[in-house]
């Protein structure tokens, strides 16, 4: 989920759905029509999905054409939609037939009414099967599956984008190349300020090398252990450097938020602000608290 909160210069704030309400969803506490009304609650003006779940075996066009509807009684708009993808791996390895999934995927968020939708460039790191291509290797066939689903996506009017994400696609340089090799002006970045950690890269001085391809942000926070440091235990991973990285509340842990914001609106960024919650807070309580953090922040930016 995301809220939208309007700010001066246009930023506002989004709750990213899947991550912030996981292990409700997970427990079967609560289906993602719960979600909408507990976003609306919480005071969040905006929602975005991860996925289609639908919670009673309809089909997912018909549960995402609910979902829109749903949003729209309580208030909210749909400001992204975010999938998985893999230009590698993905589809056994034939990239047409990956490129047409996820094209069905950009079906999806029409019904939602989302106008924009992320999805990976590829998987985790090292991607199954790479063998001894590199990411400069790589780069050509990620960049034709993602140019595939931009020009698919500017036929219905929404905006597709690659995340910082998966550690083979992850750090600022990799992602500013894959953008500019896509070279087509439906397709962006989603800059996720907390993630460029887990590639061990400085948050602000990543966002700041990306932030003219910025199509859509997520705030994120991590508490970070130095791989020196003797293992902390349950709820860390591992960066790719061997440090040691744990979800936590907007303004609970290091990433500098408010800077990265600042970075954000010098670059002239005028869209939505995510917050994607993955810590061991209980979320009814933490995601109130990095809502009330980021609306600040987003004012003193």
């Amino acid at each position: 989920m995301f809220f939208q909160n309007t700010i001066r210069d246009g930023i506002s704030g989004s709750l990213l759905f899947r991550d912030s309400f996981s292990r409700l969803l997970q427990a079967g506490a609560m289906t993602q029509l719960d979600c909408v009304q507990k976003a609306a609650e919480m005071g969040f003006d905006a929602i975005e999905f991860v996925d289609i779940l639908p919670h009673d075996g309809s089909a997912p066009e018909e549960y995402a054409g609910r979902l829109g509807e749903a949003c729209k009684r309580a208030g909210l708009a749909v400001s992204n939609y975010t999938v998985g993808a893999d230009f590698l791996t993905g589809s056994a390895g034939d990239l047409q037939a990956e490129v047409k999934r996820v094209c069905g995927q950009v079906d999806l968020a029409a019904c939602l009414g989302a106008a924009s939708m992320r999805h990976d460039a590829t998987g985790g790191y090292p991607p199954a099967g790479r063998s001894w291509r590199g990411f400069d290797q790589a780069l050509p066939r990620l960049a034709e599956g993602c140019r595939a689903v931009a020009a698919y996506g500017e036929k219905l009017g929404i905006r597709t984008m690659v995340e910082n994400h998966g550690y083979f696609c992850q750090e600022s340089r990799r992602v500013e190349k894959l953008v500019n090799m896509v070279a087509h002006e439906n397709f962006g970045l989603l800059n996720d300020m907390g993630n460029f950690l887990c590639v061990d890269e400085n948050p602000a001085e990543a966002v700041g090398r990306v932030a003219p391809y910025a199509f859509y942000v997520h705030a994120k926070d991590f508490i970070l252990k130095s791989g020196m440091e003797p293992d902390p235990g349950e709820g860390f991973f591992r960066t790719r450097g061997g440090n040691r990285l744990r979800g936590t509340i907007i303004g609970h842990g290091c990433v500098p938020v408010r800077q990265c914001l600042s970075i954000l609106k010098q670059n002239g960024y005028d869209g939505y602000v995510s917050i994607e919650f993955e810590g061991m807070e209980d979320p009814l309580q933490a995601l109130p608290i990095g809502l009330a953090n980021l609306r600040r922040y987003l004012e003193e930016a």
